[in-house]
């Protein structure tokens, strides 16, 4: 059950974020959660929701006072078991308080940092449609594979490549795409997973284990793969009309990529012009007239059982169209292959090979690609940036 919000103690209040003490001494002030709605101008939803994530991330600590729970565990340790003994009139005379050093603790601030800071985040102000927009065309951003957080050594793999690098190449490519398109209504944003090259400071694959090359803490390449993120849909928002953001989870950060989605959802709240999807299911698909959209990072199923993949999960959408596409990343090298009712293309990255893919004799070209469809069904025209390209200036690449 939870806690009435009447009144918030001084000791919860020590696990509170700046947003939520705002909202914990409203309530000790006006003496309800509904109180400190009406005197803040936000929903009672939104100061009980606070409130409810604290005492979450308190109890995660060690504090929960309804259940016998005060001693507290520091940061960067979580409490793994509580044992209360109490006498025969029940009250409490001793306790063991199990803890351990937290590794995935990172992870858990950063979700933390999306769920319980989305009133700190400052949403996108509205920016100004373009003037001329076409209604029939939609222009597809399949960003494959951007690993920020990957590093490459020039000497060892004839690539450069950290954060900067990372941001300077995704920034001046999109600038150059979006100066190239032709000015479509609506256009889909669509990372393609593996956003950040490691899912938390382990610097290692979840699943497998595998040893990664990095550069800088998770929390850099998060806060800079998020700056990126904003700089490429705003770019996207001066050429079209609607834009919709799609992150396909990858198998190098399954939990982090959720995570950014959300981010970027409290970010463009107040941008009509903006929707982001949040689903977690690794297919997702989007229709747009004749033309059916299928992504996915591509660490699960192989491209050959794509197609019937997409007939299956969307029967009524596959019966309507006439044209059907899977954008596909996680090989990092092109490939386009038609097969029944479908075509499978997988996109290639702008980020360098680190030194196992280096090692492995992986040597694909680095770009990126806008697919403009229209209405009618298929592929209305194609634009590509290599990373040759961005080295030249604008007016001469």
């Amino acid at each position: 059950m939870t806690a009435p919000t009447d009144h918030i103690s001084p000791e919860l209040m020590a696990f509170a974020t700046p947003s939520q003490r705002r909202y914990c001494e409203a309530i000790n002030l006006h003496g309800s959660g509904r109180g400190a709605a009406a005197a803040l101008g936000v929903s009672p939803n939104a100061v009980n929701g606070a409130v409810e994530r604290l005492r979450k991330h308190a109890a995660l600590r060690g504090y929960a006072p309804d259940h016998d729970m005060t001693h507290t565990v520091p940061d960067g340790f979580k409490v793994r078991g509580v044992s209360t003994y109490y006498d025969s009139e029940g009250k409490a005379r001793g306790q063991w308080v199990k803890s351990a050093a937290d590794d995935e603790r990172r992870a858990e601030l950063f979700k933390a940092f999306v769920d319980g800071l989305k009133d700190e985040i400052t949403p996108a102000h509205p920016l100004q449609a373009p003037p001329v927009c076409n209604a029939d065309l939609l222009t597809v951003y399949p960003v494959g594979d951007p690993h920020a957080g990957l590093y490459s050594w020039s000497d060892e793999t004839g690539s450069h490549f950290d954060l900067a690098e990372f941001e300077r190449v995704n920034c001046d490519a999109i600038d150059r795409l979006v100066a190239s398109t032709p000015p479509s209504k609506y256009a889909l944003f669509n990372d393609k997973g593996d956003t950040v090259h490691a899912d938390n400071n382990k610097n290692r694959t979840p699943r497998s284990g595998h040893e990664l090359d990095v550069h800088g803490r998770h929390a850099e390449a998060v806060r800079i793969s998020a700056r990126v993120k904003r700089y490429q849909i705003r770019r996207l928002l001066e050429r079209h009309e609607q834009v919709l953001v799609r992150v396909d989870p990858g198998n190098h950060d399954p939990d982090t990529a959720l995570r950014l989605a959300e981010l970027l959802e409290a970010v463009y709240e107040n941008e009509p012009r903006v929707t982001v999807v949040t689903s977690p299911n690794p297919y997702w698909y989007h229709q747009f007239g004749k033309n059916l959209i299928g992504t996915c990072h591509g660490d699960g199923a192989k491209g050959k059982d794509l197609p019937s993949i997409m007939a299956n999960d969307v029967r009524e959408w596959w019966g309507q169209v006439s044209y059907c596409l899977w954008l596909v990343g996680h090989v990092h090298h092109k490939d386009i292959k038609d097969y029944i009712g479908c075509t499978v293309e997988y996109m290639r990255t702008l980020a360098a090979p680190d030194a196992w893919s280096h090692g492995e004799g992986y040597r694909s070209r680095r770009s990126l690609e806008a697919i403009t469809l229209h209405r009618l069904g298929g592929e209305d025209s194609r634009h590509t940036v290599h990373v040759a390209r961005l080295e030249a200036p604008l007016e001469a690449a």
